[in-house]
């Protein structure tokens, strides 16, 4: 589900403006749209050349090209402009330094900031196991991280009775 452009709520209603001869989706919540109609209802014939993008600009963002500019990786010196134009970073380190200017994207684009992926069909139970033995060690590291000593000895002795379970399954079928 797009995302309201002015106050990031689900937005209900995609407007789409041709003005010399551009096309610019606007994506707007419902109370959004009606103050963005209401708005545009209003203007006199003076104000009603007004430009697209200076429209845009003011509805999107408020400054916030100077602030993408200024914003450059340490590592390799790309700009966050740059990104935008190019759709590619320069290193891996730019996505931790543009985190934040990268998860409304994200949302916009894929509608969430955590990938789920998919999974075959026909997942091997070993395969569902190996996965939740993965899952569970990153939980373990990250309780240990926290202090939550409590919490890392119960995911420690989950891992213990899966790996268990596991060898169990294994010798059997590993037996001729």
């Amino acid at each position: 589900m797009k995302k309201c452009r002015r106050c990031s709520k689900p937005a209900t209603m995609h407007i789409t403006e041709v003005r010399d001869a551009q096309a610019v989706a606007i994506h707007l919540c419902e109370s959004c749209a009606r103050d963005y109609l209401k708005a545009d209802a209003a203007e006199s014939d003076a104000e009603s050349g007004m430009d697209l993008s200076a429209k845009l600009e003011d509805l999107v963002t408020e400054g916030s090209e100077a602030l993408m500019a200024s914003m450059s990786c340490p590592a390799c010196g790309i700009t966050f402009a740059e990104f935008r134009e190019s759709g590619r970073f320069g290193c891996p380190n730019d996505y931790s330094e543009f985190l934040a200017e990268i998860l409304p994207l994200l949302e916009n684009i894929h509608e969430d900031t955590r990938h789920v992926g998919k999974r075959p069909r026909r997942t091997s139970a070993a395969a569902q196991d190996q996965t939740q033995l993965i899952r569970l060690r990153n939980q373990l590291q990250t309780a240990i991280e926290h202090e939550e000593y409590e919490n890392a000895a119960a995911i420690r002795d989950q891992i213990t009775a899966l790996e268990t379970a596991i060898r169990t399954d294994i010798s059997p079928a590993s037996d001729p």
